[in-house]
């Protein structure tokens, strides 16, 4: 990210040049000095920055809250830069927050406070996590972090980083390795134990984690993943807030409006949710009081986030990509998806989810199909569209599954079910552009998704996706009629999703 700017005028940003920072711009009013770590954050990447630190910078605002800054941890040699950067900066970075009309909000994130970079000096690192100031280990380490096998969930010891770390103790790569060696020093030391919090978009997310360490452990050291499963605390979380890549743009953007160079801002939207399930073994910041919600099961509000937010991303994804369209915004905005989106989530997802306190499920719609449409986000539909084999049993599947048990419409997912089809098949939309199709199960989809002009059930056989669909007639009968539309010479996917929507006849 590193692109300096030669401008002798342009200071770098640092605890010194916030005195010069223009008053628009929200900085630390806290003293940096006296916050301590409490928080070792593991895998510093920009939603981390755009969330949770952003969170506790607003926490810190309030007196008492100084036993909570963070100390970021970089695990792998491309951390390096980011160190770097950060270092030079007295570990600050800007948060620019673009609203859906334009509004931007600047803000200079004072929360972090140290950056390890482990590559560099392991047992400090492990040092670091063990020092009784340390109350809570968070992760954002993405789903792949967590070393599961993503057919069966279970921990994959053939890893050869796993066998290092079970092998090494003291000779750590991955984020167990770690945090395996932290708790050993502290149960050998007689000190509690600390929290692991993941904040990584994974469904029960704490659960996944206390499941993979506590295997991790055992294979490692019985004695410690007894202690580990006595003593530490996984609190599940679902988090959410859309932010893209940094780009030179948004360099740029903070040198023009603050009048300080940044090597790494982040850039995000205006929207943040984080619902956390109140159970941490060695005290807690009080994140309520910034704006995060405390329950006792987080799993409602996860399926809630998966059957709106993500199955929503997945309708405009692979609709809006058979019709042409580039971009979320893009697509949302044609009136046509919009509606299609809402009748979606209004008539198949709604009637199977919970009434949840604090949260209104008409203005929670409403608002998602307002993020989605945010010019200032730009969400490319190949990055939504990948690894759809992945995604859609959870997001979209699991809601077709209990309409049908329930004996409730499942036409406007269908069709969804019956683009991707085509989207695997034919690779292009209907115009014959290219699409970029990126699924781990490609081949596998594709050469069911081929077999569809013989057969129109084809698709369905992959039942480690589908399950029984192609036997329920609920299902098949609308499944029929819309490969039928789709692979008909000249369709348009916006004449079958007028069809979909307003069916002759009714």
């Amino acid at each position: 990210m590193t692109q300096h700017h030669t401008n002798a005028l342009v200071k770098g940003l640092n605890q010194e040049s916030l005195a010069y920072m223009p008053s628009h711009v929200d900085t630390p009013s806290y003293d940096r000095s006296k916050v301590k770590a409490g928080i070792v954050h593991i895998g510093v990447g920009g939603f981390h920055r755009a969330h949770q630190a952003m969170y506790i910078n607003e926490l810190l605002k309030t007196p008492g809250s100084e036993q909570w800054g963070i100390c970021g941890v970089g695990l792998l040699e491309a951390n390096r830069g980011l160190r770097d950067v950060l270092k030079q900066q007295d570990y600050l970075y800007t948060l620019t927050v673009r609203h859906p009309n334009g509004t931007i909000d600047n803000t200079v994130i004072g929360s972090m406070i140290d950056f390890l970079f482990a590559p560099e000096n392991k047992q400090a690192v492990i040092n670091k996590l063990a020092h009784p100031d340390t109350k809570i280990v968070s992760l954002t380490i993405t789903e792949g972090g967590y070393n599961f096998n993503p057919v069966t969930g279970e921990f994959d010891y053939a890893n050869p980083d796993i066998i290092n770390d079970i092998n090494n103790p003291n000779d750590p790569i991955t984020a167990f390795g770690y945090i395996a060696a932290a708790l050993k020093l502290r149960k050998e030391q007689g000190l509690g134990a600390f929290t692991v919090q993941s904040c990584d978009n994974i469904q029960h997310n704490g659960n996944v984690t206390r499941k993979m360490l506590l295997a991790f452990a055992a294979e490692q050291d019985a004695a410690l993943s007894e202690w580990i499963a006595a003593n530490v605390m996984f609190p599940n979380a679902m988090v959410d807030r859309i932010t893209p890549v940094s780009k030179q743009s948004d360099i740029d953007y903070v040198v023009d409006a603050y009048g300080v160079s940044d090597e790494w801002p982040i850039t995000c939207e205006s929207f943040t949710q984080w619902v956390i399930e109140d159970s941490f073994c060695d005290g807690r910041p009080n994140w309520d009081n910034a704006g995060a919600q405390f329950v006792k099961d987080v799993t409602p509000f996860e399926t809630m986030k998966i059957r709106l937010l993500n199955a929503g991303h997945s309708v405009l994804g692979l609709l809006g990509s058979v019709h042409g369209y580039g971009t979320i915004d893009e697509t949302v905005s044609d009136p046509l998806f919009a509606k299609y989106l809402r009748a979606f989530m209004d008539k198949e997802v709604t009637p199977n989810l919970e009434q949840l306190e604090g949260i209104d499920l008409e203005i929670y719609k409403d608002t998602l199909i307002e993020r989605f449409a945010n010019p200032n986000i730009k969400d490319s539909l190949s990055r939504i569209c990948s690894e759809s084999a992945a995604k859609l049993p959870k997001f979209l599947i699991a809601t077709i599954n209990e309409n049908l048990a329930q004996g409730r419409d499942v036409s406007l997912a269908t069709l969804v079910i019956a683009a991707w089809c085509f989207y695997s098949d034919k690779g292009e939309d209907e115009q014959g552009n290219t699409l970029e199709v990126i699924d781990a199960m490609q081949s596998e989809l594709h050469e069911a998704a081929a077999k569809t002009t013989t057969d129109n059930l084809a698709f369905l056989s992959l039942t480690s996706l589908f399950g029984d669909l192609n036997t329920q007639s609920a299902f098949t009968s609308h499944y029929k009629n819309n490969v039928d539309a789709l692979y008909a010479p000249a369709s348009k996917i916006k004449a079958i999703m007028k069809n979909v929507l307003e069916p002759k006849g009714n």
